[in-house]
C-alpha cells in the first residue's frame, strides 16, 4: 500500500437525517393539537359559567303619565294706546319696562293746532251769544207791540224764528267748543289702567296719525302663562285639566292654574296651537315674561316600572331579558312599552307580576345562558 494513500470517510446518510426532521415535525404537532385541545377545554370552561347579572321582581304600580311643556308668563290683558288727534311728538315721557299708574301722561302732541281751534270755537260762541241777544230783544219789543196792536202777526213771527235760529246757533257754538277743547285733551295720552309698558312705536319728533298704536301696555293683575303645544297633544289632553306652573330659574316658584283659552287655529309658522292658562293670584316671582314649565298629569292606570336599562332588542322589537326561577336560564320577552320617563320605562304589555327581569348586565346575555344574580329582587 503506498504510503500518502489517506483513509477514505464515508458522507453522512441524507436519509437518516431525513427520518430525525420527521420525527421532530411530528412531535411538535403533536404538542400543537395538546395546547389547542387544552385552550379549547379552557374556553369552554370559562363559557359554562353564570354570568352575575342583576334582576328586579315585576309588580304593577299607578302610573300618571306627565306632560311638561316650556312657555312664557304674558299679560291677560294688554292696551294699545293711541292719541285721538294728529300731531307732531312733542315729549315721550316713559320707556319700555317702566310700570305706571292709571292716569299718568305717557307723552304729548304739539297742542298749537288744537290751541288755535279752540280760540276760533271760543270766538264763534261770542259771536253766537250776541246774536242772540239782539234776536231775543227783537222778539220781545215785537211780542209787546204785538200785544198793543202796534205790529204784524207776520213780523212777530219772524222775529220768533230768528231767536230760535240764534238759540241754534249758540247751541251749535258750545258743542263745538266742547269739541275742541276735548280734542286739547287729547293732545296728552294718559294710561287708561295701571300696568308695564310693554312696546313703544312711537319717539319724540315724529308725526303721528289718530288711531296709530303709541304705547302697548300690559295691565296689572293676574297673568296668563302661555304655551305653544302640538296638535295631537292638544287632542289627547282632558278637558280642563289642572296645571301645575314651575319657574324654571327657581322650581321653587310654584302656581296653578286652569287652561283659559285654545287657539281653534294652527299656527302655519311652528306648526302649533297656542294655549293660555290662567293664573289666578299670581304670585310675585313669576314676572312678565320669565320662562315657566307647564305639567299636566293624565289619569293613573296600571302598569309596570322598569330601569331603562332593562330594556332590549328581539326581533327589531322591545323585549327584556326574564330568568327561569327553577334553571336561572334567561331568555328574551317581547314587550310593550306605554312611555319612557325619567329614568325608566313603562310597560303595558307581554310581563306578569312576580317575573324577575334582568335590570343590569343583560348586554352580556344569550338566550338560554344561566346566570347568578348578584342582588336580591325587588
Amino acid at each position: 500500500m503506498s504510503r500518502n494513500a489517506k483513509p477514505s470517510v464515508s458522507p453522512p446518510s441524507v436519509k437518516a437525517s431525513s427520518h430525525l426532521s420527521f420525527q421532530a415535525f411530528a412531535a411538535l404537532f403533536c404538542c400543537a393539537a395538546a395546547l389547542a385541545a387544552c385552550q379549547k377545554e379552557q374556553t369552554a370552561s370559562v363559557r359554562k359559567l353564570p354570568v352575575m347579572v342583576r334582576t328586579e321582581t315585576v309588580a304593577l304600580a299607578d302610573y300618571a303619565p306627565r306632560t311638561s311643556l316650556t312657555g312664557v308668563i304674558a299679560a291677560r290683558t294688554l292696551n294699545n294706546l293711541s292719541f285721538r288727534v294728529g300731531g307732531r311728538v312733542a315729549e315721550r315721557l316713559v320707556d319700555v319696562g317702566q310700570h305706571v299708574d292709571q292716569g299718568t301722561v305717557l307723552a304729548r302732541i304739539d297742542p298749537q293746532e288744537q290751541e288755535s281751534d279752540l280760540r276760533s270755537a271760543q270766538a264763534d260762541l261770542d259771536a253766537a251769544q250776541a246774536q242772540l241777544t239782539q234776536a231775543a230783544a227783537a222778539f220781545q219789543r215785537q211780542k209787546t207791540l204785538l200785544s198793543q196792536g202796534f205790529t204784524t202777526r207776520r213780523d212777530y213771527d219772524a222775529a220768533d224764528q230768528a231767536l230760535k235760529v240764534s238759540q241754534g246757533s249758540v247751541d251749535a257754538a258750545q258743542s263745538a267748543l266742547a269739541n275742541a277743547k276735548e280734542n286739547l285733551s287729547f293732545t296728552e295720552l294718559k294710561a287708561g289702567a295701571a300696568g308695564v309698558i310693554t312696546a313703544r312705536q312711537v319717539e319724540a319728533g315724529q308725526v303721528v296719525q289718530a288711531a296709530q298704536t303709541v304705547f302697548t301696555v300690559a295691565e296689572d293683575g293676574d297673568r296668563d302663562a302661555v304655551f305653544n303645544v302640538h296638535e295631537t297633544l292638544v287632542a289627547r289632553t282632558p278637558s280642563a285639566p289642572a296645571v301645575t306652573i314651575t319657574l324654571l330659574s327657581d322650581p321653587q316658584v310654584t302656581a296653578t292654574g286652569q287652561v283659559r283659552e285654545i287657539s281653534p287655529a294652527v299656527d302655519p309658522a311652528s306648526g302649533s296651537i297656542r294655549v293660555k292658562v290662567a293664573i289666578p293670584d299670581t304670585p310675585a316671582g313669576l314676572p312678565l315674561g320669565a320662562a315657566v314649565i307647564g305639567t299636566i298629569s293624565a289619569k293613573p292606570t296600571q302598569a309596570i316600572l322598569l330601569p331603562w336599562q332593562a330594556l332590549t332588542s328581539s326581533a327589531g322589537k322591545p323585549a327584556v331579558w326574564v330568568v327561569d326561577p327553577s334553571t336561572k336560564a334567561v331568555a328574551t320577552t317581547p314587550v310593550g312599552v306605554l312611555a319612557f320617563d325619567s329614568g325608566v320605562v313603562v310597560i303595558d304589555k307581554g310581563l306578569e307580576a312576580g317575573q324577575n327581569v334582568v335590570t343590569a348586565g343583560g348586554q352580556l346575555l344569550s338566550p338560554g345562558q344561566t346566570v347568578e344574580i348578584a342582588g336580591a329582587g325587588q
